[in-house]
């Protein structure tokens, strides 16, 4: 493989042989980046909902019990 490169134009190789990888391989690219994308967006709507409902629980078992206490 590298012999095939070695007389090859600069601009063959940096440009166009990534060029036709983007065109061949970016639908597959774009879903993989998707996914992940979607997937980290899910993990943090996951984290934040359930550091609000500790959060809430904690306040309302603070409160109710600090109320027992008078």
């Amino acid at each position: 493989m590298r012999e095939i490169f070695t007389g090859l134009p600069w601009w063959l190789k940096w440009i166009a042989v990534p060029v036709i990888a983007l065109v061949v391989f970016g639908g597959l690219i774009a879903s993989v980046v998707g996914f992940v994308i979607g997937l980290l967006f899910k993990v943090l709507v996951f984290v934040a909902l359930v550091g609000g409902l500790i959060y809430v629980v904690r306040k309302f078992t603070s409160s109710s019990s600090s109320r027992s206490d008078w």
